[in-house]
């Protein structure tokens, strides 16, 4: 089984995923070992892309899990002088358990897939960013006790964060709502899956209309990796979009924030805001760890 895209997951899979991060979180709190674990396995971490959150989570994960675990960075590998993705991915496929990349291109991690025997794991591309979402819904679900229902208010760049969460959504039966400027939309093949999925899907321009009453207010930043030499353009085209306490007040006032990490305090959010008692900002983070587990655990735990 491939994760390259949230899609990849059912309901049932990601209800079980969250369920088992949530009990792996429970345990780990108390000081308590799982009963599954994954001794004997390895992964692979290939790192294309700079990360934090994704490398420290895999990483303790698969080592409190009794696996083993290698971070590379591109340039150490053969990848870096111009091997080509398919040689590699067999390669890796003969020594190895599962893969991780996080990459610049979806295609990269669709290419590398496609050649392996192995389970593949999305870490981040341009498109999607499933694992996150995973940890995301873990959160919600926590906070707010189901899925099912809620309305999540998604400010400022349709990027491959919020693609994921709109599959998310599709998958678990919450309605979303997107404010985005024109030219910043969500990808449309994501827009249309999850259309087909009865997804309650709004996209608009006006941060005001997809915040009222949202049960969950999310942001990210409005410069991702990559986006460095458009940086001006993008921070006068997302202005309006700032997650503050004038725009939270159009939520409910339950209502949870979240953000992906790293923030930009000042652009996306503002410090009242990140650091406000609606804020699940840095329990979010750490359900990376624990949504990490239950997906590895899922992947590889009943392959022998």
């Amino acid at each position: 089984m491939q994760l390259l895209s949230i899609f990849d997951l059912t309901t049932a899979e990601i209800e079980a995923i969250v369920e088992q991060a949530h009990v792996l979180k429970v345990a780990r709190r108390a000081g308590s070992r799982v009963s599954t674990d994954l001794t004997g396995k390895s992964l692979a971490l290939i790192f294309e892309k700079p990360s934090t959150r994704t490398r420290i989570s895999f990483e303790l994960a698969m080592r409190e899990l009794s696996g083993f675990v290698l971070s590379l960075s591109w340039q150490e590998l053969q990848l870096g002088r111009g091997e080509r993705l398919r040689e590699t991915a067999k390669v890796f496929s003969s020594y190895v358990d599962a893969v991780m990349i996080r990459a610049k291109q979806h295609a990269t991690v669709e290419e590398f897939a496609a050649h392996a025997s192995i389970p593949v794991i999305n870490g981040l591309t341009d498109l999607e960013h499933p694992c996150q979402i995973l940890a995301d819904l873990q959160t919600m679900r926590e906070y707010k006790q189901q899925l099912k229902g809620l309305q999540v208010a998604w400010i400022g760049d349709g990027n491959n964060v919020c693609n994921s969460l709109i599959g998310g959504a599709a998958l678990t039966g919450m309605g979303m709502r997107v404010a985005c400027p024109r030219g910043y939309e969500p990808a449309q093949p994501i827009v249309q899956r999850a259309a087909e999925l009865g997804c309650e899907l709004l996209i608009t321009t006006k941060p005001e209309e997809a915040a009222r009453d949202a049960d969950v207010l999310y942001t990210d930043v409005w410069v991702s990796m990559g986006d460095e030499a458009e940086r001006e353009q993008r921070l006068r085209d997302l202005h309006r979009y700032q997650l503050n306490e004038s725009l939270v007040r159009h939520a409910k006032d339950d209502a949870i924030i979240m953000h992906c990490m790293p923030v930009h305090v000042g652009e996306e959010m503002t410090e009242s805001v990140l650091n406000s008692a609606q804020s699940v900002i840095f329990e979010q983070a750490e359900n990376r760890l624990h949504a990490q587990k239950a997906l590895l655990l899922h992947l590889l735990a009943a392959t022998g």
